[in-house]
């Protein structure tokens, strides 16, 4: 059932399907806390030199119709509220758009808190497949700059969820500045990462004061969320990095195919899955023996952008891929026999003679039997940012892991130094992030840091 453009304020009544919300979301009334996006929040909508003020109207005919010309396809909705975020244990969607926020020098406590509920308040309306606010990109005066950027409109939501977390950095900078009063604040688990074997990272794709992960089935609804939540930081926040990732390398549902790497085996079949409710509650949620109560009922999110060498490994023996991965090629089994879902036998021994599955096999020295028992939940995607300048394609996995403890991937990646397919992959982006637990209409994300 889909409530009337009568009842959305300021929203004319022939409205695109972009800004009409379906039976599955929030109502409008639920999506517009009472104070709705801050002034700072329509500033930065606005942009550089446009009246503080608003001037009321409503778009012509004419330019609505213009964005009514794609009917939507895929009307999936998750709601952005909730006791944790969506975006960790949702259904693995096709299209990524991961970006990294510094917040600018000039900015204080109450902008940061500002902002962390201006993102919230518009994310809860992106989620719905409606524009930031109620004015939207057609819904305002002709005179001034649209709220919202109109590359949506007429997409539906399109699965879209928005994550949001915050870095080491934002509770101290580089110089141990407590820049807005929340050192004493920040969990001893969420700290940078150590350097590790054959790292080869970019400043330029490393840290972050926030993050902002936005997952959907269609790109450019995943690209105008960021696009629009970066608006909305205009002088409080600015994007440090990003990374666009199209097909999933990891299902987080029973219910999703595991899909393939771009070195063309599957990714992440032993990942924990969203039914599996102990296992998301001992490996990848935080409880309350946490020393920070505002991390309750949230996560740690590691993002690792690593470059594939594509060209060598398309060279190597199709034995030669097996026996790095671990697995076979074609159904995904471990090479101790079995199908894909076939737990791994460390102890079975090759015709030949010596393991089945090599001890230097990504598959074995990345299993929870030689990590403690330790378990991630793995929501990477496949990138391709062109070609280097030998016309060598610059593409790998932008590897994103969830877990209650960032300690625990440290554990595997240590573990991975003697992993033979170091010889085909680098690492040259990395990232750590607290994710605040969720937050219900008329609160925001991270509410429980300031209390």
């Amino acid at each position: 059932m889909t409530p009337s453009d009568s009842n959305i304020p300021g929203v004319p009544s022939d409205k695109p399907p972009r800004d009409t919300p379906t039976d599955s979301g929030e109502s409008s009334e639920a999506a517009s806390t009472p104070a709705g996006l801050s002034r700072r929040g329509l500033l930065g909508l606005l942009g550089i030199g446009a009246s503080a003020g608003f001037i009321g109207g409503a778009a012509t005919v004419a330019a609505v119709a213009r964005g009514e010309a794609v009917a939507p396809t895929n009307g999936d909705q998750f709601p952005f509220y909730g006791t944790t975020q969506a975006g960790v244990t949702t259904p693995a969607q096709d299209r990524l758009f991961f970006a990294t926020f510094d917040v600018t020098a000039s900015a204080t406590r109450d902008d940061l808190i500002e902002l962390l509920q201006d993102w919230s308040y518009a994310a809860s309306r992106l989620t719905q497949g409606l524009d930031v606010s109620e004015r939207g990109a057609v819904g305002g005066s002709p005179l001034l700059p649209p709220d919202d950027t109109g590359d949506a409109l007429g997409l539906p939501a399109s699965g879209l969820t928005i994550t949001f977390g915050v870095g080491p950095s934002l509770f101290q900078d580089a110089n141990g500045n407590d820049r807005f009063g929340i050192a004493d604040r920040k969990p001893a688990a969420l700290a940078d990462l150590p350097a590790f074997a054959f790292d080869l990272l970019s400043p330029s794709m490393t840290g972050g004061d926030l993050c902002i992960q936005a997952c959907a089935d269609d790109p450019q609804v995943a690209v105008h969320a960021v696009r629009n939540l970066s608006r909305i930081a205009f002088g409080r926040a600015q994007i440090r990095w990003s990374q666009l990732g199209f097909g999933r390398t990891s299902s987080t549902s029973s219910a999703q195919q595991t899909p393939r790497n771009l070195f063309g085996f599957k990714d992440g079949t032993a990942n924990v899955m969203s039914e599996e409710k102990d296992a998301l509650a001992k490996h990848i949620y935080v409880d309350s023996t946490s020393d920070q109560g505002w991390m309750n009922g949230g996560t740690y999110l590691v993002a690792r952008k690593i470059l594939m060498t594509i060209e060598s490994w398309d060279r190597a023996r199709l034995e030669e891929q097996e026996n790095i991965i671990g697995r076979d090629k074609g159904e995904g089994a471990p090479l101790s026999g079995g199908s894909e879902f076939t737990e791994p036998n460390f102890e079975a021994v090759h015709s030949a003679g010596g393991p089945a599955i090599p001890v230097d096999s990504h598959v074995r020295l990345a299993h929870p039997k030689l990590n403690d028992g330790i378990r991630l939940l793995r929501r990477g995607y496949n990138y391709v940012d062109g070609n280097n300048d030998l016309g060598q394609l610059n593409a790998g996995l932008f590897f994103i892991s969830f877990q209650n403890d960032p300690e625990h991937f440290v554990r595997i990646q240590k573990n991975l130094k003697m992993d033979t397919l170091n010889e085909y992959i680098r690492h040259v982006g990395s990232a750590v992030f607290a994710i605040p637990p969720g937050t219900s209409p008329g609160g925001y994300v991270g509410e429980g840091l300031f209390a």
